[in-house]
């Protein structure tokens, strides 16, 4: 069994912190999702420019990554998992599919982690079985290879109650299936906020030493998200894993610079927004 440290060690700066930016949408069949990202060499382009520590892909797309010359570029965050569950409605058969053999294409691809779902939708025990069981899988061939695996415990509301995507922010719901993660044999945790961020320390906790990178959810003012990610990192959040909010903005570069100063150097949400407005000009 190879270590998953080195790896970790080029996702993670120094002092254990990670800004990963998600750009793997596309995946998932959902015409909504493609906005900012139709031309994805240029989407890459903008991201890598910005220089985030990572940006999460998917094995049909993560080759524009990685033929970018030269040695400075952002780890691959490998998408390894496709799901049906996004839509404003519900398909009468869910699934989250693994792809084939997802750590030996990651390891060909020089990621530096894989991510997969560990769904909780209502009423949709099977799902859950099958992330239980897609997480299973992708630890045992993950512990052979050193690939570091990233689990995203993601709780979502009814259907009928918001429409696709829609987060629960019940923090109990999150930390049992954090927990839930963990025991899995998770290296990393990609988890939702919490509806009172200023609770999130319990979620860190539940992680168990387990790092956290919470994810960025649905597009928010800029004002919302830098405020949301300056307490989440006093929090205790190891990272943040953003994508819609990057990518659907109209200053993606500086968006990535303004939370890479939060994430990295402690900015303010002043000192943040003040860092996007010039970006902007």
């Amino acid at each position: 069994m190879m270590p998953v440290t080195p790896r970790l060690n080029r996702m993670f700066s120094e002092q254990g912190k990670c800004f990963d930016v998600a750009i793997d949408h596309g995946f998932f069949n959902e015409f909504s999702f493609l906005a900012g990202i139709e031309n994805m060499k240029q989407a890459i382009s903008t991201i890598v420019e910005a220089n985030p520590d990572c940006i999460q892909l998917s094995t049909g797309q993560a080759r524009l990554l990685q033929t970018i010359p030269g040695k400075k570029k952002p780890g691959l965050v490998l998408r390894t998992d496709a799901a049906n569950i996004y839509g404003s409605e519900l398909p009468k058969f869910l699934f989250s599919e693994l792809v084939d053999r997802a750590i030996e294409q990651a390891v060909r691809l020089d990621a530096v982690a894989v991510c997969v779902n560990l769904l909780l939708l209502p009423n949709q025990p099977e799902l859950h079985h099958q992330c239980v069981r897609n997480i299973s899988v992708l630890k045992t061939e993950s512990e052979k290879y050193g690939m570091p695996l990233m689990v995203e415990p993601l709780v979502m509301l009814p259907n009928e109650q918001k429409g696709g995507y829609m987060v629960d922010g019940d923090i109990r719901k999150i930390m049992a299936l954090v927990r839930q993660g963990v025991e899995l044999g998770a290296d990393v945790i990609k988890a939702d906020p919490c509806d009172d961020v200023s609770e999130y320390h319990r979620v860190i906790e539940v992680a168990s030493g387990i790092p956290v990178l919470v994810r960025g959810g649905g597009r928010a003012s800029d004002e919302e998200i830098v405020d949301r990610t300056v307490e989440l990192m006093n929090q205790g959040a190891s990272g943040i894993v953003y994508g819609r909010n990057v990518i659907q903005h109209l200053n993606p570069a500086g968006m990535t610079n303004a939370l890479m100063a939060i994430v990295h150097h402690g900015a303010s949400s002043a000192e943040a927004l003040e860092l996007l407005k010039g970006e902007g000009q």
